[in-house]
């Protein structure tokens, strides 16, 4: 279930508006560092200096495909935020709208925001993580980056005391249980009344 946000669009936009001059900064100095650290001339002519310059160039080349994939996830992050702030100021102009479209319109800025968060980090950044499902004894999902509860786990399966604990909440909120599974124990034999022990029988004398 999706919870609400409060927010104020013009909160959003001077974030996104930091963000985006973080990530052009971030991104001319890798480009920036990208000729002289990818390509570096060994020092010498031997087989150890080509060796250290190809390990060193090889390292520089792995940085600048992760700094490369970083830079879209972070204009995907502006993008989203933006959205998200339209979407916002939207619901407020039609805060004349049934209560229903308002909720709505509020899951989609989160759900907006979200998305690409859980997408390349497996967590979203604010709200309560998910519940495992019933019966698998699936570990609950962690919380918000932010804040949020980590989600309960799942109940055991059958024959288990215990499911996984339950998901990590994020720095506001809790962390989850987990669910037990409880299992009836086996059907033992009916109960049967002791006997009784035989009285013997009382022996008559006659007086002579």
């Amino acid at each position: 279930m999706s919870s609400f946000l409060f927010a104020v669009p013009d909160e959003l936009a001077a974030a996104s508006s930091s963000l985006t001059s973080l990530g052009s900064s971030i991104r001319e100095a890798r480009v920036a560092a990208a000729g002289s650290t990818t390509s570096i001339v060994a020092a010498a002519e031997d087989e150890v200096s080509a060796a250290v310059a190809r390990l060193f160039g090889g390292y520089a080349q792995q940085f600048q495909a992760l700094g490369a994939q970083a830079s879209l996830f972070h204009d995907q992050f502006v993008q989203a935020l933006n959205g998200g702030g339209f979407l916002y100021a939207a619901t407020e102009a039609a805060s004349a709208s049934p209560l229903q479209a308002a909720a709505s319109a509020a899951a989609g800025v989160q759900d907006a925001i979200n998305t690409p968060v859980q997408q390349f980090t497996g967590r979203p950044l604010f709200g309560p993580g998910t519940n495992g499902a019933p019966g698998t004894g699936q570990a609950g999902g962690p919380g918000g980056w932010l804040w949020g509860n980590g989600g309960d786990g799942g109940s055991g399966t059958p024959g288990t005391a215990t499911s996984p604990a339950g998901g990590s909440g994020g720095p506001v909120g809790r962390h989850s249980c987990s669910a037990r599974a409880v299992t009836a124990g086996p059907v033992g034999p009916p109960m049967r009344a002791a006997a009784r022990p035989a009285v013997p029988e009382a022996t008559v004398v006659q007086a002579g």
